[in-house]
């Protein structure tokens, strides 16, 4: 058995199937580990999300900012949250839709194999966290959602709080776990979410730094994958993986094993998007 992680696929179908074909994935024996962000931007996210779906127990998904978007679109119509660029129209209009949108909102935000000794999410962690408070912040915001799901995203969008405290309470206390584990890349030197900046390692703000950087990280002990991060790029060290190389935009896709040591696996974008930056789905 092999366990795989994939970076951001953002509904880049033709890509996600022909890395599996080069890994000679199989379904009956291996497992994948996907870093969120199945849909949105690329070219295909309904066909994307049918697939991951039926790949059923042998797929380990976490929720990334464009997951959100979609089931708050769908959760709060009336917001009109759609944007110009989105590719979300035909999951929203399919005949499977409830089925496909269900399956979805029961996800997780963290993902994490004690055995295997590995951890996954979206974007990153707050440096005040340790894995504990990850996985209790987590549960906490899957339980809003599917209780109250229109309530939950109402009050999902938005920039604050930016940073950490134990006595943050409802609709501010799950925006900043969804902020921190799905849209996080860099932090000041106090450990504020520095939320709008998209770039690379050059060009950080002064005194910014990488998340999984951040001076007395309590989660520093764990090897993490994420993604999200797409102007980082792949990139392994400090324990942890990032693997958003940017298909979408005209990167590639990235698979890594995890469970044996192998270099990473790419396949090159097929029809890179002429949109601009990449855009943060969860923003004001």
């Amino acid at each position: 058995m092999a366990v795989y992680a994939i970076g951001d696929l953002q509904g880049c179908y033709d890509e996600f199937r022909a890395l599996l074909d080069l890994l000679a994935f199989d379904p009956g024996r291996d497992r994948l580990w996907l870093t969120g962000d199945l849909v949105n931007r690329g070219p295909a996210s309904l066909a994307t999300l049918r697939y991951v779906k039926s790949l059923a127990t042998c797929v380990s998904v976490v929720l990334g900012n464009h997951d959100l978007h979609l089931l708050a679109a769908a959760a709060v119509p009336e917001r009109a949250l759609l944007r110009r660029g989105d590719t979300l129209a035909g999951i929203l209009a399919a005949p499977d839709r409830e089925e496909l949108l269900g399956w979805l909102s029961l996800q997780p935000l963290l993902h994490r194999d004690a055995r295997l000794g590995w951890s996954m999410v979206h974007a990153g962690l707050p440096p005040q966290w340790d894995l504990a408070t990850a996985a209790a912040c987590a549960a906490e915001v899957s339980a809003a959602m599917r209780s109250a799901p229109a309530d939950f995203f109402r009050a999902m969008y938005g920039n604050q709080p930016d940073r950490w405290s134990a006595d943050l309470r409802g609709d501010e206390r799950l925006r900043f776990t969804v902020n921190s584990m799905t849209r996080l890349r860099i932090v000041d030197a106090e450990g504020r979410l520095l939320l709008k900046y998209k770039g690379g390692l050059d060009g950080m703000p002064r005194g910014a730094v990488p998340w999984f950087r951040a001076p007395r990280r309590r989660s520093a002990a764990e090897r993490i994958v994420f993604g999200h991060w797409s102007a980082l790029g792949y990139l392994a060290s400090d324990a942890v993986v990032s693997l958003d190389s940017g298909c979408v935009w005209g990167g590639s896709l990235t698979a890594l094993r995890l469970d044996a040591a192998a270099p990473p696996v790419q396949v090159a974008c097929r029809g890179a998007l002429e949109i601009g930056a990449p855009q943060d789905a969860v923003s004001d």
